[in-house]
């Protein structure tokens, strides 16, 4: 049994949470550590089970809370080199263990497999993480499906998601052209559309839980975020995160 919640998740900060009975890990940290314990302390989630926190890429609302949070609790800090070469000094963690992008990392009982996506940062990766035969991914900053996405999302049974932007929103709306290209780009975000196809095409037979995540708070909502599932719903439960709160927790079992 593996329970996941997440902590926050948005442009403004994200952090997931995924635990078992003795252990724990969070990936990434875009909110401050007094947030981090507030809403897991919200959700009766323990703290003293997080054993690490792997960093997803260098953008401050993934990494901005990492210094303070794994100070705080003791733990390690899991990045790879290229992006601790890229955080700044004073939101760097004093316990750093660097890992190669494909590498899979053992923390307690759980390995967190980690592996390069496509987003504008130095090498940004993403992570499943396995437990007993229970795999729960998290799949942000994500401009295009590629193959190891694909193939690591096939595998798992809840999902933390990206759905970042409507197309017409972002389309029609207040940004400049170069912000509009770079959002929608191979190296940008997941649209509604785009996370919707990649989970009808890809999903595992046994999958149970998706969290919409990392939506844009200008160019996207949650209402319209959850209507693009919406024919996927008969199959799984599909939720949209919150980017002020931490979500439900949901426990999954090996299906």
């Amino acid at each position: 049994m593996v329970e996941i919640c997440a902590l926050a998740s948005g442009s403004n900060g994200n952090c997931y949470y995924i635990g078992n009975s003795t252990n724990a890990v969070l990936i990434d940290a875009g909110i401050s550590c007094r947030q981090v314990l507030l809403r897991m302390a919200a959700k009766n989630l323990d703290p003293a089970k997080v054993k690490a926190i792997f960093v997803s890429h260098e953008h401050a609302d993934h990494c901005s809370g990492i210094g303070i949070l794994s100070k705080r609790l003791g733990i390690p800090a899991y990045m790879t080199s290229r992006t601790r070469g890229c955080i700044r000094s004073d939101q760097q963690a004093t316990d750093i263990q660097e890992f190669a992008p494909g590498d899979t990392i053992i923390i307690g009982n759980f390995s967190i497999h980690s592996f390069l996506k496509k987003h504008d940062a130095a090498e940004p990766c993403s992570f499943r993480i396995e437990y007993e035969g229970t795999s729960v991914g998290v799949f942000t900053d994500i401009g295009l499906s590629c193959n190891r996405v694909r193939h690591h999302l096939s595998q798992c049974h809840a999902l933390f998601l990206e759905s970042n932007y409507d197309e017409e929103m972002l389309r029609t709306g207040s940004y400049p052209y170069y912000l509009k290209a770079r959002i929608s780009s191979d190296y940008g975000h997941l649209s509604n559309r785009q996370a919707m196809e990649l989970l009808r095409q890809h999903h595992h037979p046994a999958l149970q839980v998706v969290l919409l995540s990392h939506l844009s708070a200008e160019n996207n909502r949650p209402e319209i975020a959850a209507s693009a599932f919406d024919e996927l719903r008969a199959r799984f439960t599909i939720e949209v995160t919150d980017r002020y709160a931490a979500s439900k927790v949901y426990t999954v079992k090996e299906g």
